[in-house]
């Protein structure tokens, strides 16, 4: 069976002249480098021999063997000075061969990916957006400014986690868990503010949540690590809207700011702004509106796009029981 070699995560922690080094793994993985917990119980049950360079050696690389029964304690003196130093340490209970270095990786501190940079980042959006969900009632400039202040952190948590590699799918669902329960809380209270309008904000609440959740749910069915990777050969409006980051911050920030404007608006016009007697916060109002009709199109895009993905699934796999 063909081999590939792995190195299990933690290894690179181990000095280069530690007596307790394992230099090599090899082991039959069908599908190449493997990374995480499968990896490492499956190199660990890999097959003998397995290479690796000890100390004292000549600088050879000595083939190796478990030294088990009388074959394996001969093909470990013939291994050369490595084999033999291996043998004699398996003897005085050093931590050599697959079983030191497993007892070396259980030392070895795991990575936390609920510490990762873009997912505190999650957590911060979180407490400010309830920061401003408590003072929506009271408060509406020190609600709103928490509340943009929680979008705007959603444009870094990407960044994030593209420079420091920390993306995970924890991270993704949490980034878009976070921004449909903000927009959701917002909505419900401007349908409080705004009775005769209690529908269309309730429609609007349906077809945000309806269509993220079926577009996430045929993305993973389909194999793909995250909502916003996309087939490219798919629909040419989500394609762009995914792919552009520029347009997807646009419709995203616009959308956003609309429910945000027209929650000061309850309040207050804002300062006035030109010649006339119009409020800053009713003029944001009316130059956001489109970008939110535009978005809530999206979604119906969204919805209809992951509705014949999964109906295609569907198809997919009564054809093959057939």
């Amino acid at each position: 069976m063909p081999t590939s070699r792995v190195r299990p995560p933690g290894l690179q922690s181990v000095s280069r002249g530690s007596p307790h080094r394992c230099a090599g793994w090899y082991g039959p993985l069908a599908g190449g480098e493997e990374e995480g917990e499968e990896a490492r119980g499956r190199v660990l049950k890999g097959p003998r021999p397995f290479r690796s360079t000890l100390p004292g050696a000549g600088g050879r690389r000595g083939l190796i063997w478990r030294a088990r029964g009388p074959r394996g304690a001969e093909r470990a003196r013939r291994g050369g000075g490595g084999a033999r130093r291996w043998a004699a340490g398996a003897r005085r209970g050093r931590p050599r061969g697959p079983e030191g270095c497993a007892a070396l990786l259980a030392k070895m501190p795991e990575e936390n990916i609920f510490l990762f940079v873009p997912n505190l980042i999650g957590y911060a959006r979180i407490v400010f957006a309830l920061v401003a969900f408590y003072f929506m009632p009271c408060c509406p400039l020190t609600a709103s400014s928490f509340y943009l202040l929680s979008g705007l952190l959603d444009a870094f948590d990407g960044h994030a986690a593209r420079a420091l590699d920390q993306g995970t799918r924890f991270g993704a669902m949490l980034d878009m868990l976070t921004d449909r329960c903000a927009t959701m809380c917002l909505l419900v209270n401007l349908a409080l503010l705004y009775p005769r309008a209690t529908l269309l904000f309730q429609l609007s609440m349906s077809l945000d949540v309806a269509s993220h959740w079926l577009h996430l749910h045929s993305s993973v069915v389909r194999g793909s690590g995250s909502h916003k990777t996309i087939d490219l050969t798919g629909n040419p409006v989500l394609r762009l809207y995914y792919t552009s980051r520029p347009v997807l911050f646009l419709m995203c920030a616009g959308n956003e700011l609309f429910y945000c404007l027209l929650y000061l608006l309850n309040f207050s016009e804002g300062p006035t702004v030109g010649l006339g007697s119009v409020g800053l916060f009713r003029v944001g109002v009316w130059l956001s509106a489109p970008i939110t009709f535009l978005k809530s199109l999206i979604s119906v895009v969204h919805l209809v796009t992951a509705s014949r993905n999964m109906a295609a699934l569907d198809a997919a796999d009564r054809a093959k029981r057939k």
